[in-house]
């Protein structure tokens, strides 16, 4: 390995099958009429790019930031409050989530749009949301590590993938292009398979060859007409890396009382530090100090409690609280995948009319409320060790046609179940969220 561990991180698929007859293929008897669906001769590429330029962010897009980071810790709580209660350890990306729903959200219009907007705290008008996503999304991709120490790397890109000769509407492809970046590719789905490998290949391409085969087979038919992708690429390595002399195998206490043994990672060094009435929290650095790893350390016997109560509020005022500490710290060297179907998740977080195929409207995708969200798939991947992180993960969602102080260090051990997020120091957005119950 390299001196800094690659963090990979995650890519977002939004998969959208509409209806409509499938050139060379038989239309299925609930099929609309070739009007219905906007269709063109396959020669054709009407209203399949946008020719504008991505924008610069203005500075009440950059000013929006903060509410949108908000927005992005609500959710990122939200939703952690509702994959808590499967067993073992979890990691998921709510920014990835996020950004790959406010994409899709671009194209929703009335109950659908307003429902989305509170499940996911797009607290913002859709004028000004995606202007400080693309505010946002451009100052996460200026983040560089210190001069001559090359341990850091934060990439995001997005695309489109749509069917040639289908028509969507100009207006949602421009706002997509000017805040997004996302361009569109035309692909021939009727050629599924092949559709498929393109896509990949760019996934995989963006994630530096870490994320493979990101959309499963079968998921692409003849009926799919848009894909939408991001990628997102984080390189970093600690700002003060752990020495592997000094991990040796330690006791790690489980939530059932008993104990496996697992390589415990120490270091004495200034962290950010808050000890709170039942919980401590643990601020490290990447290199470049631009993005952190912040741990939330329960109490013994107080980890159900703990994960249960924290919400937004109570994390952003542990964020606010940390100050510099010198600390004797060991925490463990960890690896988790996950994996989730989260459309009866969002669905009950409060945006059930976007997974209905009587009430769905993605009107602003296509001039017709046609398509619905038929699910949506996150799966994500982090490995933790002396040098740095190195993460990925995947989103998807699949459209169908409605047919420093002095003095003695304090004594740090993570040596029982924990929370952690990813977030970037500057704009306070949570790029990933998990918690470790078993290393």
């Amino acid at each position: 390995m390299t001196f800094f561990h690659k963090f990979i991180v995650m890519t977002a698929i939004l998969t959208l099958a509409a209806a409509g007859c499938a050139p060379q293929s038989a239309a299925p008897t609930d099929e609309p009429t070739p009007e219905s669906p906007m269709e063109t001769p396959m020669t054709q590429e009407i209203n399949l790019k946008s020719d504008l330029p991505r924008e610069e962010p203005s500075q009440t897009a950059l000013s929006n930031m903060a509410a949108l980071s908000g927005s992005n810790i609500a959710f990122a709580l939200d939703l952690y409050q509702q994959l808590r209660s499967q067993d073992g350890n979890l990691f998921y990306s709510p920014f990835s989530i996020s950004l790959a729903l406010a994409m899709t959200y671009a194209g929703a219009q009335g109950d659908t749009e307003s429902q989305m907007a509170s499940a996911m705290h797009f607290d913002l008008p859709q004028e000004d949301l995606h202007p400080a996503f693309n505010a946002l999304n451009t100052t996460l991709n200026g983040r560089v590590g210190e001069e001559g120490q090359p341990g850091f790397k934060l990439n995001i890109a997005n695309a489109l993938w749509g069917q040639q000769g289908f028509a969507f509407s100009p207006e949602f492809l421009d706002l997509l292009a000017v805040n997004y970046g996302a361009g569109m590719q035309a692909v021939d789905y009727a050629q599924s398979e092949a559709a498929r490998k393109t896509i990949n290949d760019w996934v995989e391409d963006q994630t530096e060859g870490k994320i493979k085969d990101l959309i499963p087979a079968n998921a692409l038919n003849a009926l799919t007409r848009l894909v939408l992708t991001n990628a997102i690429y984080f390189n970093a390595a600690w700002l003060n890396p752990f020495d592997e002399k000094a991990t040796t195998e330690e006791s790690f206490d489980l939530l059932d009382g008993s104990e496996v043994k697992v390589p415990m990672m120490r270091q004495t060094e200034s962290f950010g530090y808050i000890k709170a009435e039942d919980y401590q929290a643990v601020e490290l650095f990447y290199e470049g100090r631009q993005l952190s790893m912040v741990i939330l350390l329960p109490d013994e016997e107080q980890f159900a409690d703990f994960e249960q109560s924290l919400d937004a509020a109570q994390l952003q005022s542990t964020l606010d609280q940390l100050a510099v500490q010198r600390l004797d710290l060991s925490m463990p060297k960890f690896k988790i995948d996950s994996s989730f179907g989260l459309a009866a998740t969002l669905a009950g977080m409060g945006m059930p009319d976007a997974f209905d195929v009587n009430k769905a409207d993605f009107s602003g995708m296509t001039g017709k409320p046609d398509l619905y969200i038929t699910d949506v798939v996150h799966k994500a991947f982090v490995n933790v060790d002396e040098e740095g992180t190195e993460a990925a993960a995947a989103t998807g969602v699949i459209m169908g046609l409605k047919s420093m102080p002095t003095g003695e260090p304090i004594r740090v051990e993570v040596d029982h179940p924990f929370l952690f997020l990813i977030r970037d120091v500057e704009t306070g957005v949570v790029l990933f969220m998990g918690r470790v119950v078993q290393p």
